[in-house]
């Protein structure tokens, strides 16, 4: 895997979110929104990617909260101010 991992007692704080899988359904994502753009869709293919692309939306959503808790929780545990980005 190419993302950073920061080991904490052993484990990942990405915990089973990996995050090859999350920037996998976030380019998906881009080829469905790019796709519905660029007009190369007829009627029904158009309302098939949507509805793919708003369960890749939460799927990527509920993994980018899943991540923050995690990352919370870390510091809270070692007592580090969390970033505001």
């Amino acid at each position: 895997e190419n993302g950073v991992h920061y080991s904490i007692k052993g484990g990942s704080i990405f915990g089973i979110i990996s995050p090859m899988k999350f920037e996998e359904n976030l380019k998906k994502l881009e080829t469905l929104v790019a796709k519905m753009e660029g007009g190369e869709l007829n009627l029904d293919e158009m309302i098939k990617a949507f509805e793919e692309g708003r369960a890749l939306v939460k799927t990527c959503q509920d993994d980018l909260e899943s991540i923050r808790l995690k990352i919370e929780k870390v510091t809270k545990a070692g007592g580090v101010e969390p970033l505001n980005v």
